[in-house]
């Protein structure tokens, strides 16, 4: 209820969530945390600001000697993944929480990437020079100058990783070896896209599910940069869902941008929309 007694509107958390996505600089905890709310009708602001609160109370735990020692993943391994229980089992990638924050703070579980958010957040507030690095197949944190390749594998409870173990991972991801750009330091609007992605992935073998699918995939073009074919995999979805008008329209526009660049797939996109439009007979 408002001050005046009013009913109080229920909180727009899409809205919220562009507008933190478009910040000048957006709020990694508060973007993931958002991505909860979405999920989770059930969630509150008071929940939210808990899971805030949550952070704040892990960092007040980490010895401001550290700061001088520079011992962070070192300290973080026997302070998350050790005292507070921080990792990762391979049955969380069939849980849809694990790649809600406020479920992992809650569970002490989470998808490699959401073990990562947490170790960040945690290691921002209390002031190290911390970064998120997306390797193929796994997320891990970077300690200090990426070049020193001071690496920790939250999912596996802190363990310290090398360079050697970053190449070897990779390899096993791709095939491939490590290319340096792989290495470089993860933006916040890339990790969340990475996180809406896993959310995506797990909604895509479960039919009943698609609801999952279609809110991952709007919030996930609300961010300032995504890829232009989630606009054609949110139509396919509207249609799946039985919005045949509305999913028909959207392939016609994705049609569109296609012309130019791939006049054959476009035409591919427009014979759907008409089948689409045709289940409305």
């Amino acid at each position: 209820m408002t001050p005046d007694g009013s009913p109080q509107d229920p909180p727009d958390w899409r809205r919220e969530f562009a507008e933190e996505a478009r910040s000048e600089r957006p709020d990694l905890a508060r973007l993931c945390l958002l991505i909860g709310a979405v999920a989770d009708p059930s969630v509150t602001r008071h929940d939210l600001n808990g899971a805030e609160i949550e952070l704040d109370r892990l960092a007040g735990l980490v010895p401001y000697a550290t700061r001088v020692t520079g011992d962070w993943s070192g300290t973080l391994a026997a302070l998350l993944g050790g005292r507070e229980g921080f990792t990762g089992v391979p049955s969380d990638y069939q849980r849809l929480e694990s790649s809600l924050l406020h479920e992992v703070l809650r569970r002490r579980r989470g998808l490699p990437i959401l073990l990562s958010v947490v170790w960040m957040e945690v290691a921002r507030r209390a002031g190290a020079p911390v970064y998120g690095l997306g390797l193929p197949g796994h997320f891990v944190v970077g300690f200090g100058d990426p070049a020193d390749l001071d690496l920790a594998d939250p999912f596996a409870g802190g363990r310290a990783m090398t360079g050697t173990d970053a190449e070897l991972l990779v390899a096993g991801a791709t095939g491939e070896a490590l290319d340096r750009s792989m290495l470089r330091p993860a933006e916040p609007g890339a990790i969340v896209l990475r996180v809406l992605n896993n959310i995506r992935a797990w909604a895509a073998p479960r039919p009943e599910r698609s609801d999952v699918a279609l809110w991952a995939v709007e919030l996930a073009l609300l961010l300032p940069s995504h890829p232009a074919r989630l606009r054609h995999e949110r139509a396919e979805l509207l249609v799946r869902r039985g919005d045949f008008l509305t999913g028909a329209a959207e392939m016609e526009a994705y049609a569109r941008v296609m012309d130019a660049v791939d006049p054959e797939a476009a035409a591919t996109i427009r014979l759907r929309a008409r089948a689409a439009r045709a289940r409305l007979n």
